[in-house]
């Protein structure tokens, strides 16, 4: 009966020709879920209780070619998708419809939760297209291990942070480069990253220069020593906390001497940015750190 039913389920979604259509990304993401985690872990649970194991080896065969073909999609959907950002016939606003049409009917986690979803699976296979690289730099205690900021807080500080053709857009602590990258193409928009860590940075750097995108740069450097001269735009998936953070952001006050600046924050940051008296939360729980927040400074120049 299970190895009945186990087949029947291979064949339902093998004969589901909606799976193989191209746009349908959120279909096959939910099929290779249930690939892994209803057919192939039963098949592996069944092993040592079942005799028929020519069968059950069959089944998983058929299983993980399933699963390979549904993944040769996807990956000719990312080389489709990164071959438009090179010839800059996907950004902007074209960028943000294509993503809609792969990722309709997708369930997203809301604003208040942690994690990551489908936008995120989606984001990461047109961005993250090498080998991730290891970490060469021994962090100091204050610094933060790297964690993709969840590809929903990327889209949404595009939205709220309405750019001008004047600003400036630094990412503290920016990784692999994937909010500089989305920043500058949905808006255009300068984006500079700063990072610590010189194999992340190079990542960076190659990703973007394999994309084409313009106005994208990747400072290797410790945040406390970087230029922030240019800058009017900030973020900050809390890369750091003590004492690197203070003095961030003793050096983003001395900025907001000149001009007005805005500073995104997301994670547990925010509960330290929100006692600084130099800024202004915006429009926002700003004691939620599960949320993307905006602090604005005060304009000396008024």
């Amino acid at each position: 009966m299970f190895l009945s039913e186990i087949r029947q389920d291979i064949e339902a979604l093998s004969n589901n020709i909606l799976l193989f259509e191209e746009s349908n990304f959120s279909g096959r993401t939910e099929a290779m879920d249930d690939i892994d985690f209803y057919i192939i872990d039963r098949i592996d649970s069944l092993v040592n209780k079942l005799k028929s194991h020519s069968e059950l080896a069959e089944l998983k065969q058929l299983a993980e070619n399933l699963r390979s073909r549904l993944e040769e999609i996807d990956n000719n959907l990312f080389i489709h998708l990164r071959s438009s950002i090179r010839s800059a016939n996907l950004s902007g606003i074209a960028f943000k419809n294509a993503i809609d049409k792969y990722l309709a009917n997708s369930q997203f986690l809301n604003q208040d939760e942690m994690g990551y979803d489908n936008l995120d699976l989606l984001v990461n296979g047109i961005f993250s297209f090498r080998a991730l690289p290891d970490e060469t730099m021994e962090r100091e205690t204050e610094m933060v291990f790297f964690q993709k900021t969840p590809a929903r807080i990327i889209f949404e500080l595009v939205e709220k942070a309405h750019f001008s053709e004047s600003d400036v857009f630094y990412d503290l602590g920016s990784g692999l480069g994937q909010v500089c990258m989305l920043v500058n193409l949905m808006s255009g928009v300068i984006s500079k990253g700063v990072e610590f860590e010189p194999e992340f940075c190079n990542y960076a750097r190659i990703c973007s220069a394999e994309l084409n995108l313009k106005n994208v740069e990747f400072i290797n450097d410790d945040a406390r020593f970087a230029d922030y001269s240019d800058g009017t735009v900030f973020f900050m998936y809390t890369p750091f906390t003590g004492g690197i953070l203070e003095d961030v952001m003793n050096i983003l006050y001395i900025e907001s001497q000149k001009r007005m600046i805005r500073l995104f924050t997301y994670g547990p940051c925010t509960l330290d940015i929100v006692r600084i008296n130099w800024l202004s939360a915006i429009k926002n729980d700003s004691r939620n750190p599960n949320k993307l927040n905006e602090f604005r400074s005060f304009d000396r120049r008024q």
